[in-house]
């Protein structure tokens, strides 16, 4: 990565990054499903699961069976051939990167304005007209790079006077993914460059203005890595999740198991279900932000949302479709380079197995 881009994506990570921090903490998504104030600790909650063999027992056996996966995974994968075609077939997806980030960030958008919520159904503000409008400028692919960087300032802007927002901040991800990929194709801004290029129509009078993707471009986002950007992003954000809805928020979340009869679906105490649920998305946004088994991890994260709305029926589906196609993303561009998929993953295949290499060369050139 050229220096100028290196300093873009460092002013991008800090901008983002400190107006998520300075806007304070707040509640995650259990406030969709729930009215019960918060309450306990996260201390209380974790002395109700340690305290209990039971508990503790089962999460011992989860961590051990988690290893001996990974572990299996990482030296006979290579046997299963069908890993390889599913990652093969995923990456070949990639031309399709766009118009499924500006679907992601669009739709919702469009959908919040006509619901009355402003980005995330805890904050009922009337915005329809600046969501619909972004929403569909961004689902034609119309100026695209520029919607979306006003999408983002926007959405900072807002997030730094109130910390409701970080329920939505999936958003950052998406709007910045949509700066660095553009609009791809099918889309207007391909359509009007076709125009503009061919000889004799009436849009080539206007070849040399520069457009707003041009200009945009002049900063260097274009030449940013996308995948680190979405890992970072989606991986704070199930972080987030894990940490603030169930360890910081046991009594919301005790609610919440309550409330749908969890304990009847994995009998277990409901302390271990808040403990556990937060554990869980704790680890896939780790795994995101290192670049661990990240299409394995995407999919783990997709699983988790699918069943989250099948259990919780009261969880608006429309909060969630940019959760859903940022996973879908990352499915397709992997892990990308700053990953432990990209250096550590193969070292330990090297010794797992030492003719892992060759027999992957041998796979491919089949």
């Amino acid at each position: 990565m050229s220096t100028a881009s290196e300093r873009t994506l460092l002013t991008v990570l800090l901008a983002a990054l400190s107006s998520a921090i300075l806007s304070g903490p707040a509640s995650a998504h259990i406030k969709y499903v729930t009215d019960e104030d918060s309450a306990g600790s996260a201390a209380e909650l974790f002395a109700a699961v340690f305290n209990d063999p039971g508990s503790v027992a089962l999460l011992v056996g989860g961590a051990l069976g988690a290893g001996l996966l990974i572990t299996g995974y990482l030296r006979f994968s290579r046997l299963v051939p069908d890993i390889a075609v599913a990652s093969r077939t995923l990456q070949s997806y990639r031309p399709y990167l766009p118009w499924m980030l500006r679907l992601t960030v669009g739709l919702p958008l469009v959908g919040a304005g006509f619901a009355g919520y402003l980005f995330t159904p805890s904050l009922p503000v009337e915005a329809r007209l600046l969501q619909v409008a972004i929403g569909f400028l961004l689902l034609f692919g119309l100026a695209t790079r520029l919607v979306a960087a006003v999408g983002l300032v926007i959405y900072l802007g807002l997030l730094a006077t109130d910390s409701t927002l970080l329920l939505a901040s999936e958003y950052i991800a998406g709007f910045l993914a949509i700066m660095i990929v553009g609009a791809g194709q099918p889309s207007a801004d391909m359509l009007l460059r076709r125009l503009v290029v061919t000889e004799g129509t009436l849009a080539s009078r206007a070849r040399g203005l520069p457009t707003p993707a041009e200009m945009i471009a002049r900063v260097g986002i274009d030449k940013l890595p996308v995948a680190p950007l979405l890992r970072l992003f989606v991986g704070v954000n199930f972080m987030f999740l894990g940490v603030t809805q169930k360890w910081l928020n046991p009594a919301g979340g005790i609610a919440v198991v309550e409330k749908y009869n969890l304990t009847a679906v994995v009998p277990v105490s409901p302390e271990l279900w808040v403990f556990g649920a937060g554990l869980v998305e704790a680890a896939v946004g780790v795994a995101f932000i290192l670049g661990l088994f990240t299409r394995g991890t995407a999919a783990v994260g997709f699983l988790m949302l699918t069943t989250t709305l099948f259990g919780l029926p009261d969880d608006p589906v429309l909060a969630h479709i940019t959760l859903f196609g940022l996973l879908s993303a990352l499915l397709v561009v992997g892990s990308g380079r700053y990953s432990l998929d990209a250096s550590l993953v193969p070292a330990i295949r090297r010794r797992l197995d030492p003719d892992w290499e060759r027999r992957t060369d041998h796979a491919a050139a089949d």
